[in-house]
């Protein structure tokens, strides 16, 4: 295996290599029965399922905190976990708490200090107006997902239409006004361990062994229970197939002989953003295989979504992987 710096999560349909996306017509399956490992859907939950439940009351410690919570308390989305208030400013409210019913805190999907996790995005760092555009998108119905049943798109699109235009601007510039930290490890393998989808992430079914990864990329945390009590500084490891760097960095930087546009003139020679434009550098890989889909599908079409008409258009999911696999394993 061979180690590179940061990304996210994200599996590939092997069937699919080589095939443009849009050729694959959207049906009432949505995404997820194109690109799966992209789309996380969790399994529905049974009735008498074995095992006992989590003591409520339990009190709960991550490495390089202070702060305590019980397990009751991290599921609120109006009162967030901040396991570290001391690594980010001071949150204003629409962060915090949001406003009931259904502008949900910011902190709690995003996490206090921006990074989000592989099923959302990472707003640390990224341009205030970009992210004010993003929500005026989903409040005018401009920005959807390729798969309607994926809940954290889906939430979104309910918090964008609640949301007022004064809140959005300050978590625009509350999340924009400090850095995205490196929090993804890349790894080029053939092959990977077994998954599951568990809160909308991939993550390892014990003792089930190793499986080949395709044209898939996969991303699951470093440690599980850090990740699954929030912890903002829980990092995550992203597989990618063996080659997909280096195939990403000649499309992102050229463009692939006219397969799409150089990334590097919209988003800055360090992909770090340009203006307005976000920042790819770094970010969950699953992520952005997700925009590329919903891109060229055409379940996102907001202000400045025609910019990148002729970038999608006839990219293959492999394609997708490739630069995914090359933006997520650069500096933030």
């Amino acid at each position: 295996m061979k180690n590179w710096v940061f990304v996210g999560v994200v599996m590939l349909a092997a069937g699919l290599v080589g095939v443009a996306p849009h050729a694959q017509q959207q049906g009432d399956d949505g995404a997820n029965a194109v690109i799966p490992w992209a789309y996380t859907l969790n399994a529905p939950r049974l009735e008498g399922g074995g095992g006992s439940a989590p003591d409520p009351n339990e009190v709960l410690r991550v490495p390089g905190s202070s702060v305590t919570f019980m397990r009751s308390e991290l599921r609120n989305l109006f009162d967030p976990p901040d396991w570290h208030p001391d690594n980010h400013p001071t949150m204003p409210p629409v962060v915090s708490t949001g406003r009931t019913p259904d502008v949900r805190a910011c902190g709690f999907c995003h996490l206090p200090n921006g990074q989000g996790r592989p099923e959302n995005a990472g707003l640390a760092g990224q341009p205030a107006e970009y992210i004010v555009q993003q929500m005026r998108d989903y409040r005018n119905g401009l920005r959807r997902s390729g798969e309607p049943r994926m809940g954290p798109p889906r939430l979104m699109g309910v918090i964008g239409m609640a949301a007022t235009e004064e809140e959005s601007q300050e978590a625009a510039a509350y999340f924009s006004s400090f850095a995205f930290r490196p929090w993804i490890r890349v790894v080029e393998t053939d092959t990977v361990p077994v998954t599951r989808v568990q809160g909308w992430m991939m993550v390892p079914v014990e003792g089930a062994g190793m499986e080949p990864i395709g044209t898939r990329i996969i991303e699951t945390p470093e440690e599980l229970e850090r990740v699954e009590v929030r912890d903002s500084e829980a990092s995550f490891i992203a597989y990618v197939p063996t080659g997909a760097v280096a195939r990403g960095e000649t499309l992102v930087t050229t463009g692939g002989n006219g397969r799409t546009e150089a990334c590097t003139v919209c988003h800055g020679a360090d992909l770090k953003g340009l203006g307005p434009v976000p920042a790819i550098a770094g970010r969950s890989p699953s992520y952005v295989v997700r925009q590329l889909y919903d891109l060229q599908i055409g379940v996102r079409n907001g202000a400045w979504s025609d910019l990148m008409n002729a970038a999608v258009a006839n990219l293959t999911v492999e394609d997708m992987v490739n630069i995914a696999a090359y933006t997520s394993s650069l500096a933030p």
